[in-house]
């Protein structure tokens, strides 16, 4: 966590320092361009907004090891090796094909080509952050219910995974409701429910894993649908997966 968030720091600050020399710069950025544009075009493309992506995943693993040290040390060891691999899995996706940080030397522009119209809006500062805590906590319900899946004890992780899953799903909710609001204000009411994938790739996962939190509490109070609340964590993780890539 520490080193990813340094890395990511160190992508801002090549932004606002206008350092065309990095490729990622000089496509997303501009001289002119203020300094609040340049932060939020740190994720404005697709390399950074996967560094911010494996970023944020790293926060929510300390997280995770911080806040679950009253858990019994077999099961939070088990959902911090399966978070880790899906981190070792991302940023060796970002590394290999979309590393942030490839440099444009000995020739590189004086001048950077601007970021997108459309995303100087507000809407790119604020939202994208907040979607991606709330997208990338499914991860922790995820890692639970295979930990679960993989010890003995196939019912200890329902309860302890509950609070996470409400979190993220708390999170998204407010994310997906400020994407609606700028899908609305850059392309009218048809932008947020007819075409715009972002909007819906978010929409989508979030029905899945409030499914989840239901069965969840079902299960908690009655000790039914344990298999769903398995399924519905498994299946909300791996739609954030393909929304992410969609987008």
């Amino acid at each position: 966590a520490f080193c990813l968030s340094l890395a990511f720091i160190s992508l801002t600050m090549a932004f606002l320092q206008n350092d065309f020399s990095l490729d990622y710069v000089a496509r997303q950025s501009n001289s002119l361009l203020p300094y609040y544009y340049k932060i939020s075009a740190v994720w404005g493309g697709h390399e950074g907004s996967l560094l911010l992506w494996v970023l944020v995943l790293s926060w929510w693993s300390a997280a995770v090891a911080l806040f679950s040290q009253n858990l019994p040390r077999e099961m939070i060891v088990r959902v911090l090796a399966i978070m880790g691999m899906v981190s070792v899995a991302l940023i060796s996706f970002v590394v290999i094909t979309s590393n942030p940080f490839n440099y444009l030397l000995p020739d590189f522009p004086m001048d950077g080509a601007d970021l997108n119209p459309l995303l100087q809006d507000i809407g790119l500062i604020v939202h994208p952050p907040i979607l991606y805590m709330g997208y990338v906590g499914f991860t922790v319900p995820f890692a639970f219910a295979m930990a679960g899946f993989m010890t003995k004890d196939h019912k200890g992780w329902v309860t302890p995974a509950l609070p996470w899953a409400l979190c993220s799903g708390a999170v998204l909710g407010i994310g997906i409701m400020m994407g609606a609001a700028w899908a609305y204000e850059s392309l009218t009411f048809g932008g947020y429910w007819a075409w715009d994938p972002v909007e819906n790739a978010s929409l989508v996962p979030w029905f899945v894993l409030i499914a989840g939190i239901h069965t969840n509490l079902i299960f908690k109070h009655s000790g039914y649908a344990l298999r769903s609340t398995f399924l519905f964590y498994i299946i909300a993780f791996l739609l954030v997966l393909y929304s992410t890539f969609l987008t």
